[in-house]
């Protein structure tokens, strides 16, 4: 049974993949929803699709803007962070500068962002959910950024949790998932996923709305609080 009818949902980077999956699924189930991320076209196109969800532009290390956000949400029941919000350099540790090892960690300064601006707004028995993902904890040569921000992720919601109780905080880690990152591959795309699926106990990589409806889980639930959800099909079994 779900508990969103008539609750207000804020999701941030939710204009493309597990993000918009999150606020189409929360619309579905009754929630009022506000989606927000940097890309103005990506907003301008899924606002014309979804005209149930309000959109809009907004970046995660804009404080005010934030704060703007969540001031007209008012009082906010669900905040779900999924936005990557960095570039994010796939090299050995050894070759990358300091300047691209940092660039990842604006995934989680973002995060910090929204907590920070958000929480002030959250209701006493809501609910956060941060996204990490699965190299946070099985990662392979090249991903020493990806992983410490998942880690740092991780254990920032672990932290949370005891500071914020009653309000909840949990995060939900995928594995390889069926999304806009791997539009990289251009015509390739569909042959790349597939490879990379036979590495996976289920044969297969993962949908946007499987993870979603994992994120739907955390603000159900009201007995859920610090722990990590993995939606990987097996991936991080040896």
């Amino acid at each position: 049974m779900s508990n969103l009818s008539d609750r207000n949902v804020v999701v941030i980077g939710g204009t493309s993949g597990i993000g918009l999956a999150t606020a189409q699924q929360a619309q579905l189930e009754g929630a009022n929803v506000w989606a927000v991320s940097r890309s103005e076209d990506r907003v301008k196109k899924v606002a014309a699709e979804n005209p149930d969800i309000q959109f809009d532009v907004l970046d995660t290390h804009d404080l005010q803007g934030l704060n703007k956000l969540f001031t007209q949400v008012s009082q906010v029941d669900h905040i779900v962070a999924a936005a990557t919000g960095a570039n994010r350099t796939m090299a050995p540790f050894m070759e990358q500068t300091d300047e691209q090892f940092r660039e990842a960690f604006n995934k989680f300064w973002g995060y910090c962002n929204v907590v920070r601006q958000g929480v002030p707004f959250l209701s006493e028995n809501g609910s956060v959910t941060l996204v990490s993902g699965v190299p946070a904890r099985k990662c392979n040569p090249g991903m020493s950024s990806i992983s410490c921000v998942g880690n740092a992720v991780e254990g920032l919601t672990r932290a949370l949790a005891m500071e914020l109780a009653p309000q909840r905080v949990n995060v939900v880690a995928p594995g390889i998932i069926d999304t806009g990152m791997f539009d990289r591959f251009g015509e390739n795309k569909s042959t790349a996923l597939e490879q990379m699926g036979q590495n996976i106990l289920l044969k297969r990589v993962g949908q946007a709305a499987e993870v979603a409806s994992a994120i739907i889980l955390t603000m159900n639930n009201e007995f859920m609080t610090g722990i990590t959800i993995d939606v990987d099909g097996g991936q991080l079994l040896p």
